[in-house]
């Protein structure tokens, strides 16, 4: 049951950001860019000297008092829990606290914590500051207002929320994106596909598409008959295991751990990680500006409502 009364207040105006990674400094300057008085606290406050602008580095939660935290530290449930026990022991019971955790079960991470209604999932996608959704998810006992107020501070600072108000392990992007992967993998473990042939059909086929009519209803476009035969036919023949891939397990274990350890899924060696992320986010900024222009052109009397599909209980 949610716990309400610890989430009520006005605007989300001060904002801290635990954890002064790649997300963490992403995080801070999309609410910096968006007006808000913003921190970053690290243990490397002291030499951190690449903060986003208007950003302050504090190494301890600060003086002031802050209406939301974002924890934005490394991926293990332990490390989250000792972070949020020492935030929720320095900060006033109404300030939210959100997770950006991107698989990890919220209510685990928030279990003990003596106000659970002020916790949440904040799920943003890297680069931070370039993608225009984040989502925002309750645990079992979150207080609904606690959503209501983080996701009106995404509006804020140019992001659309996905509000979930449920508590689902990976959310909507991550289940969708993993069970994409997951027969992305096990295609090539079996040598039906290699690396670049699923990255090739993601690029030129399935992204461009996407971008245009989405997911689902291009199914409606290109008739719903023709799907359902595909559904009953490719389904009972996916890979459904429920066990991670193993050669990708394997493949971490090694030490393959993508562009930042010279070796992945491709080789990596001898090329600038931080030029490769540049023209990455480059070439997302470019696309989303395209993206935003042409669906603004789209016309409005072709938009048709989703509807729910659901069986009827």
């Amino acid at each position: 049951m949610a716990e309400k009364n610890s989430a009520t207040g006005g605007p989300i105006r001060r904002v801290l950001v635990a954890g002064a990674g790649v997300m963490g400094l992403g995080i801070a300057k999309s609410f910096a860019a968006g007006g808000f008085e913003t921190w970053l606290m690290s243990r490397r406050a002291g030499s951190l000297d690449h903060a986003p602008k208007g950003v302050k580095v504090v190494a301890a939660p600060p003086a002031e008092p802050v209406d939301l935290v974002i924890e934005s530290v490394p991926e293990d449930l332990e490390i989250k829990r000792a972070l949020f026990r020492t935030l929720e022991a320095a900060l006033p019971a109404a300030t939210l606290i959100a997770t950006n955790t991107s698989s990890l079960d919220l209510d685990a991470l928030f279990a003990g914590m003596k106000h659970p209604g002020r916790f949440l999932g904040a799920h943003y996608f890297q680069p931070a500051e370039v993608f225009p959704m984040v989502e925002v998810i309750a645990g079992s006992r979150t207080d609904p207002a606690a959503l209501d107020r983080v996701a009106e501070a995404m509006k804020r600072t140019g992001k659309t929320a996905i509000v979930m108000r449920a508590p689902v392990v990976g959310f909507l992007i991550n289940r969708i994106q993993h069970a994409i992967l997951h027969e992305a993998y096990h295609l090539i473990s079996t040598g039906a596909c290699t690396v670049k042939d699923v990255d090739d059909v993601a690029k030129h086929v399935l992204g461009p598409r996407m971008c245009i009519t989405g997911l689902i209803q291009q199914k409606d476009i290109s008739g719903l008959k023709v799907h359902a035969i595909a559904q009953r036919e490719i389904v009972p023949a996916l890979a459904h295991d429920r066990t991670p891939n193993a050669d990708v397990q394997a493949m971490v274990a090694g030490g393959a751990t993508g562009l930042a350890g010279g070796k992945g899924f491709y080789d990596w060696s001898g090329i600038d990680a931080a030029a490769v992320r540049a023209q990455a986010t480059a070439g997302l900024n470019a696309l989303l500006g395209f993206l935003g222009k042409l669906h603004a052109g789209e016309n409005p009397a072709l938009a048709p409502k989703a509807r729910d599909i659901r069986a009827k209980k």
